[in-house]
């Protein structure tokens, strides 16, 4: 069954598995969060569910999003609304509110949030550039770019090159992170791992896009011919004994 939920981003922390390993997770207040829309193929093209997180008063809302949520018939509305395509949106109808409990531990899902700004950063810090020798006579230019080698042909620098610019504040996804553990109680869910975002952020949760295969365990006694310990030397006492 596929699921998601939006969650706030509480911090870092390690806590000790059964073999008594530190394993880093971070924390995340996942919901409540209630479902304000659901598409279907039917009419919409496609199944997806959207879900509201935070509450937050009516007067802090704008009209179009106000007459959305008064529309299904909400008593709370909620100011961070996502949309989740899904296989299969029929276990979900509108008013429905989703916890924590809606994963477990041992599932793994995929965490998108916007990462932290860093403000305009130069190439060094932006893209790893190298720092110029700190020779003598090497000028005020150590950390600069330099020449781009555009010359006649092409005659310009092409788009998307590598330059000083604004750093972070973009949507990143990180996938397959497995959940450590799900505490009901408090609504948090352990993820193994670090997350884009700060302390506070608003983060999408949901299954996995990653396909996990079962291992195979191979019978007990079978020999690999092509591995060298099963082709026999004839030369060696050894194998001219047996």
């Amino acid at each position: 069954m596929e699921k998601a939920i939006i969650g706030r981003k509480i911090g870092m922390t390690q806590i000790f598995d059964e073999a008594g390993r530190v394993v880093p997770v971070t924390l995340i207040q996942a919901g409540p969060c209630t479902v304000v829309q659901k598409k279907t193929a039917e009419k919409d093209g496609y199944e997806a569910i959207q879900l509201g997180f935070h509450t937050v008063p009516e007067r802090k809302l704008t009209r179009p999003a106000l007459g959305h949520q008064k529309k299904a018939g909400l008593e709370e509305f909620k100011k961070v609304l996502k949309e989740f395509p899904l296989d299969d949106c029929s276990k979900f109808e509108v008013g429905d509110t989703l916890t924590a409990s809606l994963f477990a531990a041992g599932e793994f899902v995929d965490v998108t949030g916007i990462s932290k700004g860093h403000g305009f950063q130069g190439v060094v810090k932006r893209h790893g550039a190298a720092v110029k020798r700190m020779t003598h006579g090497g000028g005020p230019v150590h950390r600069h770019q330099g020449s781009l080698g555009a010359g006649t042909t092409p005659g310009h620098i092409y788009k998307g090159r590598d330059g000083a610019g604004q750093m972070g504040n973009v949507q990143v996804t990180v996938q397959n992170l497995d959940i450590v553990q799900v505490d009901e109680e408090l609504g948090l869910i352990a993820v193994r791992g670090a997350i884009p975002g700060p302390k506070g952020g608003v983060v999408f949760l949901k299954n996995t896009v990653k396909v996990h295969a079962e291992k195979q365990v191979t019978e007990a006694g079978r020999v690999n011919p092509q591995k060298a310990s099963a082709r026999v030397n004839p030369q060696k006492a050894s194998a001219r004994n047996k």
